[in-house]
């Protein structure tokens, strides 16, 4: 009898040391410091909510967030870099439309935007704005139109040259019966400073990209690109209102972890990025920069994962038909 107490115990005793490093290593996540890597420039939207949510997520966490650009390719460097680091939560991939979406039809990948990722929450969102120079003679988007199909070969700023803007210009001038050149650049800074100048026509910019010029009487504003209006400046029509086709590019942004990551550590990312969109502080600081936060129920790893194959079904199809290619 004793010798079978004494070899319950025993297995007793190994069974909980099996089960030990694993809720050790759940328990003990994170141990040290958390890498976003940001698929584009500095002071570009990802790169901003990527500090502001990491500085935010510190105090959950108890680690700081690390943010670092690596920049190229339409962002499928930063995204590449990403699913080759090891799934153990702390290499996490920000990306938008750009990045995690229109990259997959333009370039050429050696991964798979869905099945090499493992979405961790939606964030933000924020209408891509038809904007141009403020001497352009039309006032309207249907008094643009009229101009374009009278003045073909206006120039359009993009990013690249298979970005959002990029795929929206090609479907508006097609649908219009008009030509546009494409002038692609670095990034949205670049072109919108143009726009400013008054060396480009036309731009289509992330919103948040133009939010200190909105009112400034520099530039000219036609329509936003989404089926309502922007809570940042909402004297703007939607594309439709004011007359144009109605082919609404969002641009969201989306927080990912390499494939394979532990379920458990998705849930603590995913906990800390909804305490952080919750902070007052945060949320504030996003309207300001005119980022519109996805709702409660919208910030689960099940609706990015949702939301974004949609996207790609969506775009695809029409980045192709088009034969858009990056650079």
């Amino acid at each position: 009898m004793a010798s079978y107490i004494g070899r319950r115990k025993f297995l007793a005793t190994l069974g909980v040391a099996a089960v030990w490093p694993l809720a050790a290593r759940a328990q003990a996540y994170p141990s040290r410091p958390i890498t976003i890597i940001v698929p584009t420039t500095a002071g570009g939207p990802p790169d901003t909510i990527a500090r502001l949510l990491g500085e935010r997520m510190r105090i959950t966490l108890g680690q700081p967030i690390i943010v670092e650009n690596v920049t190229g390719a339409g962002g499928t460097i930063g995204v590449g870099r990403a699913v080759r680091a090891e799934p153990n939560g702390y290499t996490l991939s920000i990306g938008h439309l750009n990045s995690h979406v229109f990259s997959g039809a333009t370039y050429a990948l050696t991964f798979d935007l869905v099945n090499d990722l493992e979405p961790i929450a939606l964030l933000t969102t924020s209408p891509q704005v038809l904007i141009g120079r403020s001497s352009l003679p039309p006032n309207t988007l249907v008094d643009l139109i009229a101009w374009l199909k009278a003045n073909p070969n206006a120039t359009f700023g993009t990013v690249g040259m298979g970005g959002p803007g990029r795929v929206w210009g090609a479907h508006f001038q097609n649908i219009i019966g008009t030509r546009l050149q494409f002038v692609p650049y670095r990034g949205a800074a670049s072109f919108v400073q143009d726009v400013i100048a008054g060396q480009v026509d036309l731009a289509t910019p992330e919103g948040s990209n133009i939010v200190p010029h909105l009112r400034s009487g520099k530039i000219k504003t036609y329509a936003v690109l989404t089926k309502t209006r922007w809570t940042a400046a909402p004297e703007i029509p939607t594309v439709d209102e004011a007359g144009g086709p109605a082919l609404y590019s969002p641009f969201w942004h989306g927080l990912w972890a390499p494939k394979g990551t532990p379920a458990d550590v998705i849930a603590k990312l995913n906990a800390a990025v909804v305490e952080a969109l919750a902070d007052p502080a945060v949320h504030a600081r996003l309207a300001d920069l005119g980022q519109e936060i996805f709702p409660r129920e919208q910030q689960t790893p099940q609706a990015l994962g949702a939301f974004h194959k949609a996207e790609i079904e969506k775009w695809w199809p029409i980045i192709k038909a088009a034969n858009i290619k990056g650079e």
